[in-house]
């Protein structure tokens, strides 16, 4: 039993915070402020937990906990506490504050089982526990029509990507007679029907990570639904679906390589591709890192085509800097949009005239997200770069380096606005709260440091 607690501690806590805030409402309830908080309290002791684990086995395999699956759900653990942080502007105006994180972290235990899964079961079961409390939340700017809209096609992509994952879950399983992650190796021997069965199961991590084709519902979702919910989908949602990717992709079908290596091609060239262009000519903030989220899932499948242990670890480095980097991004948008309702890089021409400090952070989430030096961005694109080049061919080499420039002028763009434009009526002073402040100052020094302290680095790599 204390291996049990120990191996699951991480789920169990959020369990609990989860059934902490459901009595609190069903009680007499608290004012969102306190309430706000004691569940930024919570999410601080999840962190500090996620640093203490066990590795073990559970459920005949079907749950699997390592010292790697407990960096990577703590890198999780950690963006949900820095949202808590950054939007706390909107979250306090919310009357649906415990409901909204119950939904958060519902889909937060959810990503927790799916990084743990050991066979195609609980991998769906957990993909399902992660998708639709995200549905719901992205309904929570009740007056606003937009916000259903984004719901809608949220649960319809969704429900549409689980069909397919469960017709490729049962072709795998009349194929191999397995659904195992630990059996499934030795039974792959690459023929026609366990290849159909492959695709249908890329199709649905595609859908999940807002990969070409796959990605139409990315930035209507991203632009109807509050800065929080569209916080979380871009960076926690993502990084908890790359993470089980690397792992289904070089443990459980490693022998078909070539298969899936000449599709990562074909799919990171086109994500990448049509990110950039999209992201030329959006006008909306969300719009914008909409699709530049799109084209820096791009690189990432750039990096797993590598197929070694320099990919995962340049994966998992990679998304670390991307917490800090989009979340300090978005953290800006949420600030600005709560106090002003501006969302426009329009409305952002001037805005270092009247707010300096958000100006700085929004210009460094930017330059990290391109990957201009010195920032973490520029090391976490330079390794992934490295990791997917060892294994590339030249011309795809090339395509990246140069997506990599078209990014940098869009990029560059958005400062630009904020810091030469002029602009008559520009955004007037903006009074920053300390939880936002708070949140600011995390993502500013995990952009600067988690790039020149080599030692992160290489503790990921000896994992």
């Amino acid at each position: 039993m204390s291996d049990f607690l120990l191996i699951m501690k991480n789920e169990l806590v959020i369990t609990f915070i989860i059934f902490l805030l459901l009595f609190i409402k069903l009680g007499r309830g608290m004012k969102n402020e306190s309430l706000l908080s004691l569940i930024q309290f919570l999410l601080l002791l999840n962190v500090g937990q996620g640093f203490t684990f066990l590795e073990g086995n559970l459920f005949g395999n079907m749950f699997t906990n390592t010292e790697q699956i407990a960096f990577e759900k703590n890198i999780l653990n950690l963006g949900v506490y820095l949202i808590s942080l950054l939007c706390s502007g909107w979250l306090k105006q919310h009357k649906h504050l415990p409901e909204f994180f119950m939904l958060m972290l519902s889909a937060l235990l959810g990503m927790n089982f799916l990084i743990s899964s050991g066979n195609l079961l609980m991998f769906y079961l957990s993909l399902e526990l992660s998708s639709i409390p995200i549905a719901a939340m992205a309904n929570f700017d009740l007056e606003k029509k937009a916000s259903s809209e984004a719901a809608m096609k949220m649960i319809l992509s969704s429900a549409f990507s689980s069909g397919i994952l469960l017709f490729g879950i049962s072709l795998v399983y009349g194929a191999t007679g397995t659904i195992s992650f630990a059996e499934l190796p030795a039974a792959l021997n690459g023929s026609t029907l366990q290849i159909l069965a492959f695709v249908f199961l890329v199709t649905s991590f595609a859908f999940k990570l807002s990969v070409v084709p796959f990605h139409l519902w990315t930035a209507d979702v991203y632009e109807g639904a509050p800065v929080p919910v569209t916080s979380f989908l871009s960076v926690i949602s993502k990084g908890s679906v790359a993470f089980i990717f690397i792992t289904v992709l070089f443990k459980v079908f490693s022998p078909l390589q070539q298969t899936w290596y000449n599709m990562l091609v074909i799919l990171s060239i086109a994500t990448m591709i049509t990110g950039n262009l999209f992201a030329l000519r959006q006008q909306n903030l969300k719009r914008f890192l909409a699709f530049s989220s799109i084209a820096q899932v791009g690189f990432i499948l750039f990096g797993i085509s590598g197929g070694t242990a320099a990919s995962t670890s340049a994966v998992i480095y990679f998304v670390l800097i991307y917490v800090f980097s989009n979340l300090a991004a978005f953290g800006v948008v949420s600030i600005a949009s709560s106090a002003t309702g501006k969302e426009t890089i329009n409305d952002f021409k001037a805005f270092y005239q009247n707010n300096k400090l958000l100006s700085w952070v929004m210009a460094l989430a930017l330059f990290s997200l391109a990957g201009v030096p010195p920032t973490a961005g520029f090391f976490g694109k330079m390794f992934l770069i490295v990791a997917g080049a060892g294994n590339s061919y030249l011309w795809f080499l090339v395509i990246a380096a140069l997506n990599l420039v078209v990014s940098l002028y869009y990029y560059l763009k958005v400062v630009r606005a904020i810091f030469m434009d002029k602009n008559e009526n520009p955004v007037e002073k903006i009074t920053i709260g300390a939880s936002e402040k708070l949140g600011l100052i995390i993502c500013s020094a995990g952009i600067v440091l988690v790039g020149l302290l080599s030692w992160i680095y290489q503790y990921i790599s000896q994992l």
